[in-house]
């Protein structure tokens, strides 16, 4: 059997309902504390006024007949029960219930008595069903305890008290209840319904509507729930469109190179190439292809590694002059058949900590995109530097440029200026987006200033050996 679920309407529901739960006991020990202390504490202090009055009229010796009627009058006018009498044993035959005088006033209580002070008692009653309040006031002459006061009257139970008011109370109660469950309702749907909201546009998203949207306008903590969301919401929509667009430029990149190599083997296969001259230019354009082809997988396969969060570095002390020396050495033989000039010149004191085949990568697709992209006859300058406690590697050159407007976007996967120029001399359009993860996991930072038809310059900066952490 499916257990129906608790929602969080349903928990607000509970709380209500429990605090009203503990409304009404709070109430019902506020009244029996104001029962205690307010009409208990009244039906004392008018027993107590009414026998000091009485005490007052005693004048000393033995209590008289007259003074006893005075008191039987007295006691005829009011809502208690009060008598006189010379001893404690003469009450048993006054009042209309069991009464064990020993118990009644006991030693210390007696002493009171004679100390001229007044003795509060009370006690529960089966006669009556209910407690028993009574005062006793000693009357004195000369400190002898001549008789005593005995002022009592049945406690009227809180139910009596309000049985004229239970009808005007169950109406209230009534009323109370429909106000809290329509003030309820209100309240809760009003807290709910926004979390409703945000779970249908949760659903909405987990089925690709990217494009849903929470209003936010709210200050409070549901409000900064659906910022999140809304935040949360463009970035898995700009990851989406990045991944579409990152799967269109590998169909792209793929597709182009694929179709070159189909077309010059078919055209080979089929004997339309009979010149043997003809067939080598093929041949040399399949492997031109091919080897577009290799350097795309191995730049995707790459970045997919360092994008992973799992790629890891081997680091390890570098004389950086030394390297970047030997790293340019294998690219004499290119910068002569383009006709190009490098310059070094190399901080031998520069020595950092790094990963030697990922530096070499690194260093290699910025020295390949300066010498693709400048002019024949063109210069490369490579600076290697220590400022503010930093390493500075300088690839700089004289070529095309890059506008602003590219700039922004350089590092970007498979973005590239001129993508025809780009694929006739080998680009994948990747080398600067791996560039840029290598250089973070090498905790340095690459920066990039061009200006159009003057020339380039890529700063590599590497926290110095000391400086690593």
């Amino acid at each position: 059997m499916k257990h129906r679920k608790f929602t969080l309407q349903h928990k607000l529901w509970l709380t209500v309902f429990c605090i009203i739960i503990l409304s009404i006991g709070f109430a019902y020990y506020l009244s029996q504390l104001f029962y205690e202390k307010l009409y208990v504490d009244y039906v004392k202090e008018n027993l107590y006024s009414q026998a000091e009055q009485l005490a007052q009229d005693y004048q000393g010796g033995a209590l008289t007949d007259e003074y006893k009627e005075h008191v039987s009058w007295l006691n005829s006018k009011t809502q208690g029960e009060t008598f006189v009498v010379n001893n404690p044993k003469e009450l048993a035959a006054c009042v209309p219930f069991d009464l064990n005088y020993k118990t009644l006033i006991s030693e210390r209580e007696r002493q009171v008595l004679l100390d001229g002070n007044p003795v509060f008692k009370k006690d529960f009653e089966e006669r009556f069903q209910r407690d028993i309040v009574a005062v006793i006031y000693p009357l004195l002459d000369y400190g002898d305890l001549k008789g005593i006061i005995y002022s009592y009257i049945p406690l009227t139970s809180i139910k009596e008290l309000t049985k004229e008011f239970t009808f005007i109370w169950l109406i209230a109660g009534i009323l109370y209840m429909i106000i809290t469950l329509y003030l309820g309702v209100k309240i809760i749907n009003k807290i709910v319904k926004p979390l409703k909201e945000i779970e249908q546009a949760a659903i909405k998203v987990s089925k690709g509507d990217y494009s849903t949207t929470l209003n936010d306008s709210s200050e409070d903590e549901i409000g900064s729930l659906a910022k999140a969301f809304n935040k949360m919401s463009l970035a898995i929509q700009e990851e989406d469109e990045t991944k579409r667009n990152f799967l269109a430029d590998i169909s792209h990149e793929l597709r182009t190179p694929l179709s070159y190599v189909k077309g010059y083997t078919q055209a080979l296969l089929n004997g339309l190439v009979p010149s043997p001259d003809d067939q080598v230019k093929y041949l040399k354009l399949i492997d031109r292809e091919t080897l577009q082809l290799q350097n795309l997988v191995q730049d995707l396969l790459d970045l997919t590694k360092l994008e992973s969060n799992t790629f890891v570095i081997k680091p390890t002390p570098i004389a950086f002059a030394q390297f970047v020396e030997d790293t340019l050495e294998k690219y004499k033989t290119i910068l002569l058949d383009k006709n190009l000039t490098l310059e070094m010149e190399l901080d031998p004191e520069a020595i950092i900590l790094g990963d030697e085949r990922r530096l070499e990568q690194v260093i290699q697709n910025i020295v390949e995109n300066s010498i693709r992209y400048s002019k024949e006859g063109g210069k490369i300058i490579v600076g290697l530097s220590i400022k503010e406690e930093k390493c500075f590697l300088d690839i700089a050159d004289n070529g095309i440029g890059i506008s602003e407007e590219h700039l922004k976007h350089i590092t970007e996967r498979f973005y590239r200026v001129n993508k025809a120029r780009s694929r006739f001399n080998g680009g994948t359009g990747l080398g600067l987006s791996i560039v840029e993860k290598l250089m973070q996991l090498h905790n340095g930072e690459m920066r990039i200033e061009s200006q159009i038809n003057v020339g380039t310059k890529v700063s590599l900066i590497f926290p110095i050996l000391e400086d690593w952490q």
